[in-house]
């Protein structure tokens, strides 16, 4: 068994005393990991830092064996990323989302959107919002999308600024009136075009609230997992650091 394809390293771990396994994200073969034999030499193992892109060719006898990788470096993205601690604790959120898709399960959107991701997150103004964009994404690929095209309760498109907990729906400005202490807040940015959004640390967290609501209920608690370390101290960093209103 042999492929080649482009992946995003996204963790590693020793294998003996000289190897490493490494964990990609890739194009067309999702979350896979493989053998790097010599991986933990001085010469090879800063080449091998989570949010580095590569070329991966993966080899094994049989296909459900872990193989061995053979990794070219295209992007290499970690002797920034290690300069602040807001990108470290963001790809290491990053991988803790990705972990929960199936090993060798095919998810090219994701794929795209990590890459956009790691190549932001040394600037947390834009990141954070990426990776709130990213938990919705995950969200929807885990098959617990939400419904924010129109409001839940006259179908309008317009002003949409809520979301039903209980549901998943989106609730107009309107329709929420009176109920705004029991919605969750649907920051605008969520639901935009924007490929590099600059919201404010408020609605950052807004929209982190908003995503991990749902990850929690029907991700995260119902397979007895604990949301990632790193996610509260991304937005901790996030709240002292971004300013509090969005860029104009």
């Amino acid at each position: 068994m042999q492929w080649t394809d482009d992946g995003i390293i996204i963790g590693t771990r020793r294998h003996g005393e000289t190897s490493l396994i490494v964990e990609l994200m890739t194009r067309a073969h999702g979350r896979h990991l493989g053998l790097v034999r010599g991986g933990r030499s001085r010469r090879v193992q800063p080449l091998l830092q989570p949010g580095n892109s590569v070329v991966a060719t993966w080899r094994a006898r049989l296909d459900e064996h872990l193989g061995n990788y053979t990794l070219e470096p295209t992007v290499q993205r970690a002797a920034r990323l290690i300069e602040g601690p807001a990108a470290l604790y963001g790809i290491q959120l990053l991988a803790g989302l990705l972990r929960l898709l199936p090993e060798r399960d095919s998810h090219p959107d994701l794929y795209e959107a990590t890459a956009t991701v790691v190549d932001w997150l040394d600037d947390p103004a834009i990141a954070g919002g990426l990776l709130a964009q990213f938990e919705l994404r995950m969200l929807d690929e885990l098959g617990f999308g939400l419904d924010l095209g129109q409001c839940a309760a006259t179908g309008t498109t317009d002003d949409l600024v809520y979301v039903s907990p209980r549901t998943g729906r989106a609730v107009s400005r309107g329709a929420g009136q009176g109920y705004h202490d029991r919605l969750l807040k649907l920051p605008a940015f969520l639901v935009a075009d924007d490929e590099t959004p600059h919201p404010g640390a408020g609605e950052i967290a807004d929209a982190f609230r908003l995503t991990g609501h749902f990850l929690a209920r029907h991700v995260f608690e119902v397979r007895g997992l604990q949301m990632p370390e790193a996610r509260a101290s991304y937005l901790a960093l996030i709240a002292r650091i971004v300013p509090a209103e969005a860029a104009e």
